[in-house]
């Protein structure tokens, strides 16, 4: 920002010690940028931020998807909104995770969990507004972390490993025995399922089939939806909320991956790994500002330059940019119904030469 403005960085750096309602904001944009089409989730996932230095709040260790390790620097949990339609993603908010001495200090067994649930419960009253389905990846198909979810309104769509231990869902009717009721039937043998418990599902690549079953580890009936793929094995899918499509199921968990993009080109293009800061308030503005104007990109590529990508977006903006400044700073003013055609070519070396 201060290498494009006309104000210099300390200016920007002290402004990042101020709040700023950045879910507000991005709720703003993410409805201009979606629209209002009914099949969203809220999007749910950690990033890693790489961060050197030894007096960086939350700085330890976590686990970095890139490097398939663990790594010291910072980590991120960024809330956004997929749209199933369009395969879009629009970050609403990121909050900065604590290392885990910062955790055990907290004391009461707070955990990591604990500490993610604490942040939708936060935001709780405004993501219910959206949509009440979270979607998430294996990491999070957790009972302590689910039955809480639950508590607050939300709904769950993850998936399982595959060698999870289900059973076929209870079809209610009473044996006639004392004791409690059954809660569940026969063990899902995925290698020879009971088709008289399965609704078959058209899927492209494979086949699949819709189950209700009873997790022993969720203490919960769940609908799950096993895919098996023409190359081998199986997937399994599922969802909280028992009356959802299976393919509704399918196709929420596989556009979570759009939010990956979103940290993606906030990485490459609007330095998410860029703020050196030891201040809290300030890495929180500066991963928040990071995510917003990766918002605000794609709602000028949709709406001006559909073509682009956001990388070649960036390039056609800073040519922009740059020739604007040295027009200012020269003094010139070029006639622009003779330059138009040049300017234009100029304009669009990058989006060309690409």
């Amino acid at each position: 920002m201060g290498r494009y403005s006309d104000s210099c960085e300390q200016r920007f750096r002290q402004l990042f010690e101020r709040g700023f309602d950045w879910l507000e904001f991005n709720t703003s944009l993410m409805w201009r940028g979606l629209g209002r089409a009914k099949r969203k989730a809220i999007a749910i996932d950690a990033s890693f931020i790489s961060k050197a230095g030894k007096k960086t709040p939350y700085i330890g260790k976590f686990w970095s998807g890139c490097a398939s390790s663990v790594k010291r620097g910072l980590e991120i949990l960024g809330i956004g909104i997929v749209d199933m339609d369009r395969h879009d993603c629009m970050m609403l908010r990121d909050g900065q995770t604590p290392d885990s001495d910062t955790l055990e200090s907290k004391g009461d067994g707070h955990n990591l969990v604990d500490w993610y649930l604490d942040v939708l419960s936060k935001f709780k009253d405004k993501l219910l507004a959206i949509t009440c389905y979270v979607v998430a990846d294996a990491w999070f198909s957790k009972s302590t972390f689910i039955n809480k979810l639950l508590a607050m309104g939300f709904h769950l769509i993850s998936c399982l490993r595959d060698d999870s231990a289900l059973w076929y869902s209870h079809n209610g009717v009473r044996t006639g025995k004392r004791g409690r009721l059954r809660r569940k039937g026969e063990k899902i043998d995925f290698d020879n399922l009971d088709l008289s418990h399965c609704e078959p599902l058209d899927v492209e690549g494979g086949k699949a089939f819709v189950i209700k079953a009873y997790s022993v580890a969720m203490k919960r009936n769940i609908k799950i939806v096993v895919h098996y793929p023409e190359a081998g094995g199986h997937k399994i899918y599922f969802s909280t909320d028992l009356d959802m499509p299976g393919r509704d199921i399918i196709e929420y968990y596989r556009t979570r991956f759009q939010v990956e993009f979103c940290f993606r080109d906030a990485k490459q293009f609007t330095g998410l790994n860029h703020c050196q800061a030891r201040d809290l308030r300030k890495l929180d503005f500066a991963f928040n500002a990071s995510m917003a104007s990766v918002n605000v990109a794609k709602i000028i590529r949709n709406e001006f330059y559909p073509e682009l990508s956001t990388g070649l977006l960036k390039s056609y903006l800073s040519n922009i940019y740059i020739f604007k400044r040295i027009l200012a700073r020269s003094g010139l003013r070029p006639n622009r119904t003779l330059n138009a055609k040049l300017v234009k070519e100029l304009f669009g070396f990058v989006a060309d030469a690409a």
